[in-house]
């Protein structure tokens, strides 16, 4: 599901039982060197601002961060809430399932709209 869509970015959510935002550039650049300087300002301003926000709403153990884009050949960042109780911490999501998590998290609408907002002022 799409959260926010401009000129030059785009916000996933990523189905996961924890909070997992995926951070596209519209254009599909194969390599972060190959996005023009004010667009990949633009993506860590965004990226900053995603992490910000999943720090204050959903409280989590650790912030990760990951742009391997080897199963899909284009720029995008993963940025996911981790907690010890998990499936996979410490893990990464990747990974080793190491148990069955039973996560109460906040109504992620609400964190949506947050994100909108602070976007907004970018």
């Amino acid at each position: 599901m799409i959260i926010y869509d401009d000129k030059d970015i785009y916000i996933e959510t990523e189905v996961s039982e924890i909070p997992w935002r995926k951070i596209f550039t519209k254009e599909p650049y194969k390599e972060l060197g190959d996005v023009p300087k004010n667009v990949r300002t633009r993506l860590w301003n965004v990226y900053d601002i995603i992490e910000k926000e999943m720090k204050n709403y959903y409280k989590p153990k650790k912030i990760n961060m990951a742009s391997f884009a080897n199963m899909l050949p284009r720029v995008h960042i993963h940025v996911m809430a981790r907690y010890e109780d998990d499936s996979y911490f410490p893990n990464p999501m990747w990974g080793e399932k190491l148990r069955e998590a039973k996560l109460n998290l906040p109504d992620e609408k609400e964190f949506h709209k947050k994100v909108k907002k602070a976007l907004e002022n970018l």
